[in-house]
């Protein structure tokens, strides 16, 4: 059964005032952060890949991985650009910030075909999260049900910068580990012993480090894309005047889905640590972690 990797990476470059800093080389044989994942995607049976870029991202993106990556397996470009909206609404002159991630998914209607993955360009996420989400989506359970999904769910301590604050989907799961709620909560921080989110008036509040959280690391079908397009217009209608900055987001969609009846998502638990660059300093760290996963044997040195 095919099944697809859908890489979201049309934003990169965007959190570090130009220049691409998620293509430059962090293994020790001059990979990329995609370069892991989609080795690990591949690995794990996925068998098709899907780029979601920018137009004026294009020949840096093929020169570094859209072409090395299309020698070895079945590669398709989606373009996410702030213009293309449906419904007849125009994006404001003013508006420099991507709609969202709900909007880069629906950039691949019409080319994302089979049960697929969608996971970001700049993180990191681990072995364990594409062999469960791939076996989920093969799955009868799955294949009976085109509106049951999936997500990998990271403990929240595996998932921080030491370097700032970072937004992560906060989930509630039920006894069969059913998703309940998925809450997207903005700066979280790393504080000794556990993470923490600020209050207004600047302090910080404590919040569970063991909770399960989103990584955007979801496992979807076909038809999901299908519901986003009456979805975003509605999301559109609600955006007002001069307001410049409102997204588009999968946790807040598919949190939605959940409440409404309209889709289950089971909560597939791993327990690998994540990493990324969220910020410029985490650059050494990422770095840094590659070359110990090498040393222990989970990679070759040289990837592909």
């Amino acid at each position: 059964m095919d099944t697809t990797l859908v890489i979201m990476a049309a934003g990169i470059g965007s959190r570090f005032g130009g220049g691409i800093k998620q293509l430059a080389p962090v293994g020790p044989s001059g990979e990329i952060i995609m370069d892991y994942s989609i080795h690990d995607a591949l690995e794990a049976g996925f068998n098709k890949i899907v780029f979601i870029i920018r137009h004026d991202l294009e020949k840096d993106f093929r020169e570094v991985i859209g072409n090395r990556i299309e020698k070895i397996c079945d590669v398709s470009y989606a373009f996410q650009e702030l213009e293309n909206l449906p419904g007849g609404y125009k994006t404001p002159a003013e508006r420099k910030k991507p709609w969202g991630t709900g909007h880069a998914i629906l950039s691949c209607k019409g080319i994302v075909k089979t049960p697929f993955v969608v996971i970001n360009a700049d993180d990191y996420y681990g072995k364990e999260a594409f062999v469960r989400v791939h076996d989920y989506l093969v799955s009868e359970e799955a294949r009976k049900n085109p509106s049951s999904y999936c997500m990998a769910g990271f403990i929240l301590k595996n998932t921080l910068s030491d370097n700032g604050g970072v937004t992560r989907g906060i989930c509630t799961v039920d006894d069969n580990n059913m998703l309940v709620d998925v809450v997207e909560t903005s700066d979280i921080t790393r504080i000794p012993g556990g993470a923490a989110v600020p209050a207004e008036d600047g302090t910080l509040v404590p919040i569970d480090a063991e909770s399960y959280v989103s990584m955007n690391f979801w496992g979807l079908t076909p038809e999901f894309i299908d519901c986003l397009e009456e979805d975003f217009i509605h999301f559109l209608s609600k955006v007002k005047p001069g307001d410049l900055k409102s997204e588009y987001l999968l946790p807040t969609i598919i949190d939605d889905m959940i409440k409404s009846g309209k889709a289950s998502v089971k909560l597939l638990e791993t327990n690998d640590k994540w990493f990324g660059v969220t910020y410029k300093e985490d650059a050494s760290v990422v770095v840094e972690s590659f070359k110990k996963l090498v040393e222990a044997g989970v990679y070759p040195k040289k990837l592909m």
